[in-house]
């Protein structure tokens, strides 16, 4: 799990995620997106699939990325939970 929030910490990791949202796309696209060099595109889209976040699946010349949706939806229940969580007994003592 800490493997997914470390490679959401980045703005562009999270814009990725965002475009892959909408659908599936080519890595020259998703480069094509962002002002900055193809290696530090690359180095993003590895980061967000050593991650499990997206998944990648070569079509000819090019590399097609998508959302690992289940890995996303793991990400965001265990973030409801921690939300959710109630403060602990000891918690609510040395409050008071």
């Amino acid at each position: 799990m800490s493997a997914v929030f470390k490679a959401l910490s980045h703005p562009v990791r999270r814009r990725i995620v965002e475009m892959l949202r909408e659908r599936p796309m080519a890595s020259g696209d998703i480069a094509a997106a962002f002002d900055m060099a193809w290696p530090t595109v690359t180095g993003h889209l590895t980061a967000l699939k050593e991650a499990g976040l997206v998944e990648a699946e070569r079509e000819g010349a090019s590399i097609r990325y998508r959302l690992n949706i289940s890995a996303v939806e793991e990400a965001v229940a265990f973030l409801l939970e921690l939300m959710d969580r109630r403060p602990l007994p000891e918690q609510k003592a040395s409050e008071a």
